[in-house]
C-alpha cells in the first residue's frame, strides 16, 4: 500500500504570496515558516530571538526577510507589519506567545499583564496593522489560540484568559471583515512538543497534579509536534479553506474529547 507523508503534501496555493509568520525562531512558528517557504511563498519571519530566526532562515527553501520584533512593544508590532507589507501582504500568522503558570493565589499581577500583552494585545495590534493590506489582497489571518481557549484549565489562568481573548478577537474580526473579503481563523493546539513547553519548569507551590493531568491528550502518543500544527496553518491560509472563517480549529490529540 502506498502511503503519503502529509507534512510533505503540496497544497499549491502560496507561490508568490507574501506571508508574515511571528514566533518563527522555533517550534510551531519555525515549522510553519518552513512549510510556506517550501510552497514558494515570500516570507517575513519575526521573533525577538534573532539567532533563532537566522537558524530558521538557513533551513528555508527560499530566503526570507528577517525582522526581529518585541511583542511587548506595540510600535515594534506595527513596524513589523510595515516591513512585511512592502510588496503587499496576503497572510498573517500570529504564532508568538508565552506560557506562564502556577497556583492562582500566588500568581503575580505583573506576570498576568505580561502574558496578556504578549499573547493578546500584540495579536490585536498586528491584526489591526495588517487588515488594510489584507483587504486589498483579499488575504487572511490565522491566529494561535489554544485548547486553553475552550476549556477551563487549572493553574493557567493568565494563559487561558489570553487565549480566550484571541478566540474572541478571531471571531469578532471574522464578522467585521468578512464582507470585505478577509477571512480570520484560529488554531487551538493542545500539548505541543516545543521549546516553550519543554523549557517551562513546573511551578512551585500547591499544585494538584490530578487536576493538571485531566487535560492530557487521549490519543496514544497524543502530544503534537510542530508540523501537526503547521499543517493546519497551511490549510486555513489556503484556497481549500476559502469558505472557512471565524473558526477555532482544534489540533490536540484528543485533549478536549472529554
Amino acid at each position: 500500500m502506498l502511503t503519503k507523508d502529509i507534512s510533505m503534501t503540496t497544497l499549491g496555493d502560496f507561490a508568490g504570496k507574501n506571508i508574515l509568520v511571528t514566533g518563527a525562531a522555533s517550534g510551531i512558528g519555525r515549522a510553519t515558516a518552513l512549510r510556506f517557504a517550501a510552497e514558494g511563498a515570500n516570507l517575513t519571519i519575526a521573533d525577538r530571538n534573532v539567532a533563532g530566526l537566522e537558524e530558521t532562515a538557513a533551513m528555508m527553501a527560499r530566503q526570507p526577510v528577517i525582522q526581529p520584533y518585541d511583542a511587548m512593544d506595540i510600535d515594534s508590532c506595527r513596524r513589523l507589519v510595515d516591513v512585511a507589507a512592502v510588496n503587499g501582504l496576503d497572510v498573517l500568522c500570529n504564532i508568538s506567545g508565552v506560557l506562564m503558570w502556577g497556583p492562582s493565589e500566588e500568581f503575580s499581577i505583573d506576570d498576568f499583564e505580561k502574558v496578556m500583552r504578549i499573547n493578546t494585545t500584540s495579536v490585536f495590534a498586528l491584526c489591526q496593522a495588517a487588515l488594510p493590506h489584507l483587504v486589498k489582497s483579499g488575504g487572511n489571518i490565522v491566529n494561535t489560540a489554544s485548547a486553553a481557549a475552550l476549556q477551563g484549565i487549572a493553574y493557567t489562568i493568565a494563559y487561558s484568559a489570553s487565549k480566550h481573548a484571541v478566540a474572541a478577537i478571531t471571531k469578532g474580526l471574522a464578522i467585521e471583515f468578512g464582507a470585505k473579503g478577509v477571512r480570520v481563523n484560529a488554531i487551538c493546539p493542545g500539548q505541543v512538543n516545543t521549546p516553550m513547553t519543554e523549557l517551562t519548569a513546573p511551578p512551585e507551590g500547591d499544585v494538584n497534579w490530578d487536576l493538571v493531568m485531566r487535560n492530557a491528550p487521549k490519543l496514544k502518543d497524543g502530544s503534537c509536534d510542530p508540523d501537526d500544527i503547521a499543517n493546519m496553518f497551511l490549510f486555513l491560509a489556503g484556497e481549500r479553506a476559502r469558505k472557512v472563517t471565524g473558526s477555532l480549529m482544534v489540533v490536540d490529540g484528543g485533549q478536549l474529547a472529554g
